[in-house]
């Protein structure tokens, strides 16, 4: 069992070091994410490019990163603690990715990929607390915060034996957003929606 373990964990890595954000990009003719926007090789900062399916195709190889790897454990028996460092092997692939230079994303998606096999409800949650936060806020870096904050008390009540494998994974999350939060303090953070311009817009209407 430990080297199934050790096993599935160097493969979620390896996996979770595929950059769909570049992949994509380059398909699609797109700017490297790594150099445009943000800087940040993910689904949002593809977005910004303003080609949508580009973005939508990110995000779903993104989760499928997490989902693969956690649910081939969970089918193989292996224990939630375990699945969990399974599925921080592959965040921590899609945050220093071995094929691109260990210049990887925040792996929010990937994340989200990894909580999957709990159930669509949990999932469900997950999105629309997210989408919510970015309603309310307009910053995707502080949504996914917020939903990583929260992701622990869902599943306590869902599955409360995946409770330490999910905040675990949440702290991963939150580690990751180090810069975001310093830039969030000192309002520098670049919003996804801008409330301002609404709300300007709003007024001369």
């Amino acid at each position: 069992m430990t080297a199934l373990i050790f096993f599935m964990i160097v493969l979620a890595y390896l996996g979770g070091s595929i950059s769909s954000a570049v992949l994509i990009s380059r398909l699609y003719g797109l700017p490297d994410p790594r150099s445009h926007g943000s800087g940040n090789p993910g689904a949002t900062n593809v977005l910004r490019t303003g080609h949508r399916s580009a973005a939508v195709w990110v995000l779903l190889l993104d989760m499928m990163k997490g989902t693969l790897p956690v649910y081939m454990a969970w089918y193989l028996n292996i224990g939630p603690l375990y699945l969990a460092f399974i599925g921080m092997a592959a965040c921590l692939g899609h945050m220093f990715p071995l094929f691109f230079h260990f210049k990887g994303g925040k792996a929010v998606a990937t994340a989200l990929g990894t909580m999957l096999p709990l159930g669509m409800d949990m999932a469900a949650l997950m999105v629309l607390t997210w989408l919510i936060c970015l309603g309310l806020f307009g910053y995707s870096s502080l949504a996914s915060l917020l939903t990583a904050l929260v992701a622990p008390l869902y599943v306590y009540f869902i599955k409360p034996e995946y409770t330490l494998s999910v905040a675990l994974l949440s702290c991963l999350i939150i580690l990751r957003h180090h810069a975001n939060i310093t830039r969030l303090y000192h309002k520098q953070e670049t919003p996804i929606i801008d409330r301002s311009k609404r709300e300007d817009k709003s007024s001369k209407e």
